[in-house]
């Protein structure tokens, strides 16, 4: 069981009137566009700039 992560806007109109929506796990609703949308973290940048 994952924690739902708080989206703070939608990601497509910037809005932020969201609310949690049940499909697929952690969803949240937009609203505004009626987008649902789901927020994910791939993981941690490994310092640096980016450069090669």
């Amino acid at each position: 069981m994952s924690e739902r992560v708080v989206a703070q806007y939608c990601p497509y109109c910037g809005d932020e009137d969201l609310i949690p929506e049940e499909e697929p796990d952690g969803a949240w609703k937009c609203q505004a566009c009626l987008r649902v949308f789901t927020v994910r973290l791939v993981g941690l940048a490994l310092g640096g700039s980016g450069e090669a």
